[in-house]
């Protein structure tokens, strides 16, 4: 396993800033620490209000604009980028045409897959979310198959698990896992970058909630901390 994720030039699609870290920090930093290649891909990035029970707290795009950056440097990615830079898709992303949001994953943003070539891309979950239900569909079509002599083959598609997906209409159902038990520290620590999306524990989208899971996630194969996924394609 060491070998194979050593040769990947890793892709992870995100909805939102911080959903990079929830899926798949651990296997950022797996990978760039054994040499591969790791780029993040977030949709939207913008102004959002917090339900706290007595009333919204509300966060600039800026901010955590600041935050991601602050992550992405601690894992040592190779590059990072938000998609729709405007800010005006955040929480939005359903009303845009799926056809847009594949064109920019599959050909014109900056680290579109025409562009870095991934040979393994991470994707969100189908979930109650609406931007994450829009992300999901609209990287499954980008990740279509195609032959390799005419289009970037994705030879490894990957669903990112996650706390919420316990909420969710379409269970997950992991089928492909990676040993973070190394990295576990520097995943919530990348996490805890995002300040301004940290909850109070018991709540399920808080760090101490992500621990828990990779623990978890762990115990179903024996080791101290995992991230789960669903294997969509893995192509050897």
């Amino acid at each position: 396993m060491e070998a194979f994720l050593r040769s990947q030039r890793l892709l992870v699609v995100a909805p939102h800033a911080d959903d990079e870290i929830i899926g798949s920090g651990g296997l950022i930093a797996k990978v760039k620490d054994l040499g591969g290649q790791a780029f993040v891909q977030v949709l939207t990035l913008g102004r959002v209000e917090h339900y706290d029970g007595r009333g919204n707290a509300a966060v600039e795009g800026a901010v955590r604009r600041g935050e991601l950056a602050e992550a992405m440097r601690l894992l040592e990615v190779d590059d990072h980028e938000v998609v729709f830079e405007s800010g005006d898709e955040h929480l939005r992303l359903d009303q845009v045409a799926r056809r847009e949001i594949v064109e920019r994953l599959e050909r014109t943003s900056r680290l579109a897959l025409d562009k870095i070539r991934p040979t393994m891309v991470v994707i969100p979950a189908p979930s109650y979310n609406q931007d994450h239900e829009a992300a999901y569909l609209a990287a499954m079509t980008a990740c279509r198959p195609h032959l390799a002599s005419l289009k970037p083959f994705q030879r490894v598609v990957l669903m990112a698990d996650a706390p919420q997906l316990c909420w969710s209409r379409v269970p997950f159902k992991p089928n492909f896992y990676v040993d973070i038990t190394q990295y576990l520290d520097l995943k919530i620590e990348a996490f805890r970058r995002h300040r301004s999306q940290q909850r109070p524990d018991p709540h399920n989208g808080g760090a101490e909630s992500l621990r828990l899971l990779a623990l978890a996630r762990g115990r179903e194969i024996s080791v101290g901390a995992a991230e789960a996924y669903e294997c969509c394609r893995f192509v050897l």
